[in-house]
């Protein structure tokens, strides 16, 4: 073995080591910077010397290429569901089957983790396969993207011939949280729940997207194993955590049924404070044997049942209703109660959603309500108890002008929404520049939100705006940077001063107006002072600009907030004038229309769509009647459809090319 083998060598083992006291055992040796200079390093030498790199590098949790589906797994053990009880005497009734069979037995009580199941597969110690449960006979392989959760050993400790693990990969409360704050950032549908969350993100057919979801893993059950025999189920995660499993927590065994649910009991009241969602508890018969001897249904193994927690209600009183602003600029109203005790947790707020929530159950300041934790995790008050009224309640009022930034606050006809207008509103900063700076914005490459949220943590920058005067030296500063980053920041950021008018305007997030309405705004203004001048009656007149559209722009312009905004961007140089006349080539596809759809192999579908308005043509995201031409690439889906039923003409990538010639 040479230096370079025996560095890589090296350098893989301590990683994978200190990957486990992290992720594992929760109990890390070392500190973040130390261990990513170590993969840096071995990320260098990997790619220099691919041959010498090993099966169980820690690189490969970053996730490799994509695929284009998920291939089938048939499970050689079915992945049963579990049988539901939801009181004491379901699960007596239980006890009495399995003990109408075996006669001694001992049983052991688990969280029932609320997340996605799969199954692991290990051959000669190397993990080889991953699957999720499908439904319980046929999975579907989702392999590469299992191998970037970090506490899934990739070898284990030692080398059984074959071992087959069933687990429940799910997300942490934090990392759910902070996943749907860059979904609410970027205007994205948020997760509705961890659970979903989870299984969207081990779903993704592209597992760099999968590796920065940071989701997690209980094994909690030896579905196959050769060279090893096991008696017992806590002998199983004995064994399992010795070869580098993170096993489910609790691993006492019961003598009585009794014993057994009162640990049910006391799982339900930890619940609340648990880092990770639970959606019950599982009692199973801890022997091996008497596990044989009971066997399955069709659906559910005769040796253990799942016991679902009743949602638990609280009687309280709303002391209060405050307004919080969220990144999106939509006002949430909060009930602030008499503390209560619930769920495993002591609630003081909960989410009243919006005005008309308040109104329909007419709930007032000083009522006395019922509340409830929507799974186990959300407070929600699901009733008003009236009768309790004395004459001092209040009706509460929305605000006019937003509590954190003094923007005009509005709601627009037909929605429930109310909505902060301010551009500099602290509460909707992050959502604010991350749009600013994205792809169909200002374009400005390196300026993920990790790279924002610094910025804006260490005072750098309040608005988009102030991106425009960040020196390199600041930036070099922050984590995961250096000079050379910084400089390439600072080289993004001039370039977009360049940029179209358009883009700017579709940067400023104004609501209604996406890239289709700034060009058109652009087209016909041609500085950004004309446009700041136009009335909604003017605006209203223009094809494709609507009442709504109109009403946004004006009341964008009109906020103190957005004209120091443009003032500061002005003054940094950023284009602010319309000469979309230069960049026309020829007007051979003026007056035509042009959808696209699928995967094209030679352009990106914003780079066909520039072509085509280089030469006089519009694109538009939906087919009608007036749409000249499809063009459509590989996967194309229901547009190509819903075109061939209107008789639209469909083009080919090869086609389009003939025309541009």
């Amino acid at each position: 073995m040479n230096d370079i083998e025996k560095r890589i060598e090296e350098l893989t083992n301590e990683l994978n080591y200190h990957n486990h006291k992290y992720y594992v055992d929760d109990a890390p040796e070392i500190s973040d910077f130390a261990f990513d200079k170590m993969l840096v390093e071995l990320e260098q030498l990997e790619e220099k010397y691919p041959e010498y790199k090993k099966k169980n590098s820690p690189t490969v949790r970053v996730g490799g290429e994509a695929v284009k589906s998920f291939g089938e797994v048939h499970h050689d053990v079915p992945m049963l569901s579990q049988q539901k009880a939801f009181s004491k005497e379901e699960i007596l009734d239980f006890d009495r089957r399995v003990k109408a069979v075996v006669h001694d037995v001992n049983y052991v009580v688990e969280q029932k983790i609320d997340g996605l199941s799969v199954s692991l597969e290990y051959v000669d110690g190397e993990f080889t396969r991953g699957s999720t449960r499908g439904d319980g006979i046929n999975g579907e392989d989702v392999t590469e993207n299992l191998k970037t959760i970090k506490s899934i050993p990739l070898t284990l400790k030692d080398d059984i011939p074959f071992l087959e693990v069933r687990g429940e990969v799910f997300l942490s409360r934090d990392n759910f949280n902070k996943i749907n704050d860059i979904l609410e950032a970027s205007e994205q549908p948020l997760f509705a729940n961890p659970r979903n969350a989870a299984a969207g993100s081990l779903r993704q057919l592209d597992p760099k997207i999968a590796a920065k979801r940071n989701l997690d893993i209980f094994v909690f059950n030896i579905q196959q194993i050769q060279g090893k025999e096991i008696s017992t189920h806590i002998e199983g995660l004995e064994f399992l955590k010795e070869q580098g499993f993170k096993t489910i927590l609790d691993k006492k065994s019961y003598s009585s049924i009794e014993k057994a649910y009162e640990r049910i009991l006391e799982i339900g009241e930890e619940r609340g404070n648990l880092y990770f969602d639970i959606d019950g508890a599982v009692i199973k018969v801890n022997e091996l044997t008497a596990r044989e001897m009971l066997g399955d249904t069709a659906k559910f193994p005769r040796w253990s049942i799942a016991y679902k927690y009743p949602a638990e209600k609280q009687q309280t009183v709303i002391r209060d209703i405050k307004v919080q602003v969220g990144r999106t600029g939509v006002l949430t109203p909060l009930a602030i109660l008499d503390t209560v005790h619930i769920a495993g947790s002591n609630v003081s707020r909960a989410t009243l959603h919006n005005l008309d929530f308040i109104r329909e159950k007419d709930i007032r300041i000083g009522d006395t309500v019922i509340i409830q934790k929507a799974g186990d995790i959300i407070p929600a008050v699901v009733e008003v108890i009236k009768e309790n009224r004395d004459g001092s309640e209040k009706e509460f009022e929305m605000p006019t002008h937003c509590l954190e930034c003094g923007a005009l606050i509005v709601r627009e006809e037909g929605e429930a929404a109310y909505r902060c207008t301010g551009v500099n509103c602290p509460a909707q900063r992050l959502r604010n520049i991350i749009h600013f700076v994205s792809r169909n914005a200002m374009d400005i490459d390196g300026l993920g939100p990790s790279i924002i949220e610094q910025m804006i943590e260490k005072d750098l920058i309040e608005t988009a705006a102030d991106l425009y005067y960040v020196k390199a030296e600041d930036i070099a500063e922050m984590d995961k940077m250096g000079e050379k980053s910084a400089q390439n920041l600072i080289n993004a950021l001039e370039k977009s001063k360049t940029n179209p008018l358009y883009r700017l305007i579709n940067a400023f997030g104004i609501r209604h107006i996406g890239e289709k309405a700034a060009k058109i705004l652009s087209a016909k203004y041609k500085t950004l002072d004309n446009l700041r001048n136009a009335s909604v009656e003017e605006l209203t007149e223009i094809a494709d600009i609507g009442g709504k559209m109109a009403q946004s722009v004006v009341e964008f312009f009109m906020q103190e907030q957005s004209i120091a905004f443009i003032d500061k961007l002005e003054n940094a140089g950023v284009n602010c004038i319309d000469d979309s006349e230069n960049s026309i080539i020829d007007r051979r596809f003026e007056g035509m229309t042009f959808v696209l759809t699928g995967t094209l192999s030679k352009y990106k579908r914003s780079e066909a769509g520039k072509i085509i308005e280089n030469y006089g043509g519009k694109t538009s995201s939906s087919v009608s009647k007036k749409t000249t031409y499809v063009l459509a690439g590989e996967d194309a889906g229901s547009k190509l459809d819903k075109a061939n039923s209107l008789g639209v003409t469909v083009i080919s990538e090869d086609e389009f090319e003939e025309m541009i010639k």
